[in-house]
């Protein structure tokens, strides 16, 4: 089938909504969804008892979709599974731009009714060349809209990030979880089986999209792999793509099918062909937000030396040993930085190798500290430790506005991290302090594992894009 990116663009940005077949028993899951969107919005509902309910919430509804008196943009369809084909029989009809279909029990069911039906939906979407979302799936979110995929995700922002999920749930947690961390969805789709789109046409249409700047992934499997490996070496050439690829153990393998019945591909040639396309992988959701922020908010990172300060002496250890075990460098800093440090540098309580431990004497003088090291001929990165525990918000504010100059005015990529102890009062404190960095350009993360993680991850990226672009 051809893919006109017309009509998925009018799906992921629409004007006209219509919710086909919810209930009160889900607590009108999907019209309460769209309670924030900024279109027009209609129900379709047969059923009187449920219809009752559906005019309390506000909205019109109709007993047929082809009774709706306007052309139709995104359809969000949860009906029963035996009836879904009468369902998309009315959007063929009513030439909706595109269908998502929430109904599952269809291939995943691994039995012959269920393969049967999507069969079934195949077939008249391929013969009318109608663009199905799915089945089994959560659909589109796009907070600019105000579509969303649950009604408790936010509308208040949205940001660089396109997000393609097969699995729901992770499409509905990267979205929120990266929120907290100052990572902001611009659209994201969970299509799960995929039948008829699938991932490779969600990448293609991000790679189109000029709002789009970093494109995350969740994979379990993918319907032909020659097609989707040359468009992601070309999507990857144009701009950042990170993929989470699930089933990567026996367990996970079997998983698979129950999920979503996608084949499972050999994970040393996933692996090996991933790669050759310049594509990051990671293995988690955590490092998978982590390095979405790393490459949404870093300068290019072309090499692997770091510079720290911030931390006391303590510490020191501790964090040279987890940016080293990231596959970093923390080396010694030039003769000509040591020199300069020693004409103010207090040893009560600090040092100043590298990591450069401040101690409570040294942070006054932190605004030197910090132009030493982005001069410093040994080091490529600069990362700044800070703490929502001793330090007092007037300090962290300097340091924000410190590291902010750096951001515009050096190519030396700069992050920060933020510690706190497991408290309600830090943890909000440290949320606050993360999103003031981050609006400054600067991307801070809440765990040095996390950090140091996350600039390998961007420095692989820029690694595998210059020796790919090389040949």
């Amino acid at each position: 089938m051809k893919i006109d990116f017309s009509k998925l663009d009018k799906a992921f940005n629409p004007e006209c909504v219509v919710v086909v077949g919810d209930k009160a028993e889900s607590n009108f899951m999907w019209l309460n969804g769209q309670s924030t969107f900024k279109g027009k919005l209609y129900s379709v509902q047969i059923d009187p008892k449920e219809i009752e309910g559906i005019k309390a919430l506000g909205v019109e509804n109709y007993t047929s979709l082809m009774d709706i008196p306007e052309s139709v943009d995104l359809a969000i369809v949860a009906v029963p599974r035996n009836v879904a084909s009468r369902v998309l029989a009315d959007c063929i009809r009513k030439e909706v731009a595109a269908a998502h279909f929430f109904t599952s029990g269809f291939a995943e069911t691994d039995t012959e009714e269920g393969r049967g039906l999507e069969h079934r939906l195949v077939e008249m979407s391929e013969k009318a060349n109608f663009h199905l979302i799915g089945p089994n799936c959560m659909g589109i979110f796009n907070p600019k809209m105000g579509v969303r995929q649950i009604p408790w995700q936010y509308t208040d922002s949205y940001g660089p990030v396109g997000f393609i999920a097969q699995s729901g749930t992770h499409a509905i947690a990267f979205a929120n979880e990266a929120h907290l961390h100052g990572v902001d969805i611009n659209k994201s789709v969970s299509f799960g089986n995929g039948v008829v789109i699938d991932c490779t046409d969600y990448l293609e249409y991000f790679s189109r999209d000029p709002e789009i700047k970093v494109i995350g992934m969740y994979l379990e499997g993918v319907r032909d792999g020659k097609r989707f490996f040359k468009v992601l070496r070309r999507v990857a050439s144009e701009k950042p793509v990170v993929i989470w690829k699930g089933g990567r153990t026996e367990a996970g393998d079997r998983a698979i099918a129950s999920h979503t019945g996608s084949l499972a591909v050999s994970q040393a040639v996933w692996d090996a062909a991933v790669r050759q396309c310049g594509v990051v992988q990671v293995s988690r959701l955590e490092e998978l937000i982590d390095t979405v922020k790393a490459l949404v908010y870093l300068e290019p990172v072309y090499g692997n030396r770091v510079a720290i300060t911030g931390g006391s002496g303590g510490q020191s250890v501790a964090i040279a040993d987890v940016f080293a075990e990231a596959g970093l460098r923390v080396p010694l800093l030039s003769q000509e930085s040591y020199e300069e440090l020693a004409t103010f540098f207090s040893l009560i309580g600090g040092g100043y190798r590298n990591p450069i431990d401040t101690g409570n004497v040294n942070r006054r003088e932190m605004k030197r500290i910090l132009q030493i090291l982005e001069r410093d001929s040994n080091t490529d990165n600069l990362v700044l430790l800070v703490t929502a525990r001793f330090g007092t918000m007037d300090q962290l504010v300097r340091d924000i506005d410190l590291m902010s100059d750096i951001r515009k005015r050096s190519s030396k990529p700069a992050l920060a991290i933020v510690s706190c102890s497991f408290s309600p009062e830090e943890v909000q404190q440290a949320g606050d302090i993360m999103r003031r960095f981050q609006d400054g350009g600067v991307p801070a993360f809440v765990a040095l594992e996390r950090g140091a993680c996350a600039l390998k991850n961007a420095f692989d990226y820029y690694s595998l894009k210059g020796s790919i672009g090389g040949h």
